[in-house]
């Protein structure tokens, strides 16, 4: 036999097609998930990295197109972060936390209809076999008293092939539902610490070398005499020494006149 021989996959009667068009639903659904994961998860740790690194160097606009260039969701959060670098903590944290509600359902699309198709799949093969089994038995009963094997080998095929592809076709839809719902988990994780870190970054080390190599401004010296109590001690100060000095210069006899 053939690896696929189409006379036998006749025999499993018409809900084999059913279960045909399931299966290549979900090789479809899997395939487009696995290669979209696989794209959006990236190494984290390096990429955090370098955009401390950059972020050291002050040059935000080149961190920003990194994460652009960047394909998945920690790109995307960590420039969320950086386009709300200056803003307080709350709002920070907030553009941070609406950035991952966005990129999340994203990562979690279609898994709900390849966990279906595995779900469904059994009972179409169930149904399947309850109709050959129906098929079988009337067979059974329009071959008089001695029933042949012939007779009843069309039901039994249709039973027996439908219930197999129908359990392949489950299994396979269980095993990638986990392995996606493993992906997506490690994404996930992913985009939690890189959001932490990268929030971590910008309102401690990063402000705190902003505030470093800012100018600072210079305080202006308070001018001399400001108070108007010290400018009219010092001008009574004047006067009362000048006086004082003219009366011991002047002769008595000139007072005397």
């Amino acid at each position: 036999m053939s690896a696929f021989d189409f006379s036998l996959f006749a025999k499993g009667g018409p809900m084999m097609w059913v279960v045909l068009v399931l299966a290549i639903f979900w090789l479809i659904l899997f395939i487009e998930r696995t290669l979209y994961l696989h794209r959006g998860q990236i190494r984290s740790k390096p990429f955090i990295e370098g955009i401390e690194n950059t972020l050291e160097k002050r040059r935000i606009v080149e961190a920003l197109t990194l994460c652009e260039e960047t394909p998945g969701p920690v790109a995307a959060v960590v420039k969320a972060a950086l386009l709300h670098a200056h803003e307080d903590g709350e709002k920070l944290r907030f553009a941070v936390q609406e950035a991952a509600i966005v990129e999340v359902p994203s990562l979690e699309r279609r898994l709900g209809s390849i966990a279906a198709i595995g779900q469904v799949t059994p009972l179409v093969g169930l149904l399947g076999t309850i109709l050959g089994l129906i098929t079988t038995f009337h067979a059974f009963m329009h071959s008089g008293q001695y029933a042949t094997a012939n007779a009843l080998a069309t039901g039994l095929w249709q039973a027996l092939l439908v219930t197999a592809f129908s359990l392949i076709v489950t299994v396979c839809a269980h095993l990638s539902t986990q392995f996606l719902n493993g992906r997506v988990r490690a994404i996930v994780r992913d985009v939690e610490w890189a959001g932490n870190e990268i929030m971590r970054y910008l309102l401690n080390e990063y402000r705190n070398e902003v505030g470093e190599t800012a100018p600072k401004t210079a305080t202006p010296a308070p001018a001399v005499g400001v108070t108007p109590v010290a400018n009219s001690t010092v001008v009574n100060a004047m006067a009362n020494s000048a006086v004082s000095s003219v009366q011991a210069v002047t002769p008595k006899s000139v007072v005397a006149r």
